[in-house]
């Protein structure tokens, strides 16, 4: 067997992965429409939910194809002694927060739904984030 059929067969059960992780994602959801109804748990199940799972605990459909697991979001305010830290998950959801898997702010995994097209809607993204970030602080552990 010739090197180059050894790299496409070994390149070939990463495609299958690439492919199976896509699929269980969907087709990228548009964002809500300009002046819709803006719903955090909507946009959770539709955005969050493949990795971090119905509950918030990491474990979505699509966590096992990770390399590094979805963190928990119901512990967030207990590592955070006890204090929700919405401003930093604004950011995440805003920035990518530097987590490779959430994308860059260029190609996030959630596409266009948490950042603005046209300077006209900013504020629209802006409510879609607190939503989104006041939906995951309802997720917290008692």
């Amino acid at each position: 067997m010739k090197k180059e059929d050894i790299l496409r067969w070994a390149f070939l059960p990463f495609l299958a992965l690439l492919i199976g992780f896509a699929c269980s994602r969907g087709p990228e959801k548009a964002p809500p429409p300009a002046g819709g109804t803006v719903s955090g748990p909507e946009m959770y199940t539709d955005y969050c939910a493949s990795c971090h799972g119905v509950t918030g605990k990491g474990d979505g459909p699509a966590a096992s194809a990770l390399k590094n697991p979805p963190p928990d979001l119901t512990i967030l305010a207990r590592k955070n002694g006890g204090r929700y830290p919405d401003g930093h998950i604004y950011q995440v959801i805003e920035w990518g927060g530097a987590i490779a898997s959430h994308g860059s702010r260029e190609m996030p995994v959630w596409g266009v739904a948490f950042r603005p097209l046209a300077r006209e809607n900013q504020k629209q993204v802006s409510e879609r984030i607190k939503a989104l970030t006041d939906y995951i602080g309802t997720l917290q552990q008692k």
